[in-house]
């Protein structure tokens, strides 16, 4: 959750532009390559290329996305590579998940029948 006290800067760097491709197999999930830019849509040589995979896990509450990298240096590497990438970052949601039911689940205090409420827990009208 973003710290309340910050205030929104919704300024683009200018120095960090990324164009966006996006690939599927329409089965498994997609993988963005992101090509660096300059401010003018010029390539940039001097930043890598990015491979960002994307799949959706199903859970209780419904889908959920789970977003990776995927180390590559080409499409086909990516492509290759979004398996194993793909389970880790599933593997890691998964982890996260039970971490967090667990938190939830510790911080929930049942107060004992006898007195945590005036009048023992029972309704009273005036």
């Amino acid at each position: 959750m973003a710290d309340e006290t910050q205030e929104f800067d919704p300024t683009m760097e200018g120095e960090n532009l990324y164009q966006e491709e996006i690939f599927t197999d329409r089965h498994v999930g997609t993988i963005q390559r992101l090509t660096p830019v300059t401010r003018d849509g010029g390539p940039d040589k001097s930043r890598p290329v990015l491979y960002i995979g994307q799949t959706q896990i199903l859970t209780p509450a419904g889908t959920l996305p789970v977003t990776f990298e995927v180390e590559a240096t080409s499409l086909g590497e990516a492509v290759k590579n979004y398996g194993d990438a793909a389970k880790a970052a599933v593997d890691e949601t998964v982890e996260k998940l039970k971490e967090l039911r667990k938190e939830v689940g510790s911080s929930i205090v049942i107060p004992d029948a006898g007195g945590a409420l005036p009048g023992g827990g029972k309704i009273q009208l005036p």
